[in-house]
C-alpha cells in the first residue's frame, strides 16, 4: 500500500476529508444497515475511484464540496455493485473478508447494493447536482449492460476482439472514465477539458481489465483463483486471441471443454496452458500497453503539475499492480 500512499500526496487533506464524509452519506436509522455499512467503511479497498476524482479535480481547478460529493457517490454507486455482485457470483470472500451476503444472506445483500445506489442518486438529487447525476446514471446503465453482454457471448463462446472491447468498456472503463468526468465537472472545467478526462479514464479502465483478465493465468498475490475466468466461461483476451489463432480440430476440443469441463481442475490447466502457447498472453499485455500509451498521451496535453504526476503514477500502478 505504500505506493498507494505516495500517489495520495497531493490529496492527502481530501482523503482524509473524504473518510469521514463517505461514512456519513452510507448512514441510516435503520441498526441493521448500519451495523452493515459499518462493516463495508472498515474493510474499505484502495479507494481508487476517489483518488481519479480528487486527482482530476485538481489537475483542472480546486477541489470543492462538488468535488467531495461525486467522490462519495462514485463510491457508494462502486460499492453497491461490488454487493451485488458478490450475490451474482455466489462468492463468499471480497478483498479477503466475508461478502456481505456470506455474512448476512443474499436478501439483505441484494436491498443493501439497492440501499446504497440509492443513497449515491439522491446525494446528487438532494444537492441539485444533475450534472453529476446525468454521468453517474449513464454509467450504471452502461456497467448493467457489459454485464449482460458478457453473460450473453459466454453461452455461446461467440465473442470477437471488438465485442470483448466493448463489453470491458461498459463493464469495467464507464466507471474510472465517470470518475474523471465527475472530477472534471465538479470543477467547473471546460467541456473540452471534461470530455480529456473522460476518455483518459475509459482507457485506462480498459488496461485495468485487461490486467485483471491477466490474472487468471497464473501471476501470484491475486485476489481470485487461477482459472475461474475459464470455469466461468468468460470469454477474456488471451483466450479470445488464442480461439482466433487455434486449427479448426483445436477450436473444436477448446469449445467443447468450455462447454463441458470447464469445472474440471486438470482441463482449465490445459487450457491455460494452450492459450499460453498461442501467444495469448503477450498479445494481451501489448494491447494493455497500447491503452496505457493512450491514457498518458492524454495526460500530456496538460500543464505540469503534481495532480498530473500522480495521475501518472497511477496509469503505472494500474499495470504494475500485482493484485
Amino acid at each position: 500500500m505504500k505506493i498507494i500512499e505516495q500517489l495520495k500526496r497531493p490529496i492527502r487533506e481530501e482523503m482524509e476529508l473524504f473518510e469521514g464524509r463517505f461514512s456519513k452519506a452510507m448512514s441510516s436509522k435503520v441498526a441493521l444497515l448500519n451495523r452493515i455499512t459499518h462493516y463495508i467503511v472498515n474493510r474499505k479497498g484502495k479507494q481508487m475511484r476517489p483518488m481519479f476524482v480528487f486527482l482530476t479535480a485538481k489537475l483542472l481547478g480546486k477541489t470543492s464540496e462538488r468535488t467531495f460529493r461525486a467522490a462519495s457517490v462514485i463510491e457508494l454507486i462502486h460499492t453497491a455493485t461490488l454487493v451485488h455482485d458478490d450475490v451474482v457470483d455466489d462468492s463468499d470472500k471480497r478483498r479477503g473478508f466475508f461478502s456481505i451476503n456470506a455474512l448476512w444472506k443474499n436478501k439483505i445483500a441484494v436491498l443493501v447494493g439497492d440501499y446504497l445506489l440509492s443513497k449515491g442518486l439522491l446525494l446528487c438529487i438532494d444537492n441539485k447536482d444533475f450534472d453529476l447525476l446525468e454521468i453517474i446514471s449513464v454509467a450504471v446503465r452502461e456497467m448493467s449492460e457489459g454485464e449482460l453482454l458478457q453473460i450473453e457471448k459466454a453461452r455461446s463462446l461467440d465473442i470477437s476482439e471488438e465485442i470483448y472491447y466493448e463489453v470491458i468498456r461498459k463493464k469495467t472503463a464507464t466507471l474510472i472514465a465517470s470518475c474523471c468526468a465527475l472530477g472534471a465537472c465538479s470543477v467547473d472545467a471546460s467541456h473540452n477539458d471534461i470530455n480529456k478526462m473522460t476518455h483518459f479514464g475509459e482507457k485506462i479502465g480498459m488496461a485495468f481489465q485487461i490486467k485483471d483478465d491477466l490474472f487468471d493465468y497464473g501471476q501470484q498475490r491475486i485476489g481470485k483463483p487461477t482459472g475461474i475466468d475459464i470455469r466461468e466461461r468468460k470469454m477474456t483476451l488471451p483466450l479470445i486471441y488464442a480461439m482466433e489463432h487455434a486449427s479448426p480440430s483445436e477450436r473444436r476440443w477448446l469449445k467443447l471443454n468450455l462447454k463441458k469441463n470447464n469445472k474440471n481442475k486438470k482441463i482449465v490447466k490445459e487450457v491455460i496452458a494452450f492459450v499460453k502457447s498461442k501467444g495469448g498472453l503477450e498479445y494481451s499485455i501489448s494491447k494493455m500497453h497500447e491503452f496505457q500509451q493512450e491514457a498518458i498521451s492524454i495526460l500530456d496535453s496538460f500543464p505540469a503539475s503534481e495532480s498530473k504526476d500522480s495521475l501518472k503514477k497511477l496509469v503505472s500502478y494500474v499495470i504494475d499492480r500485482e493484485f
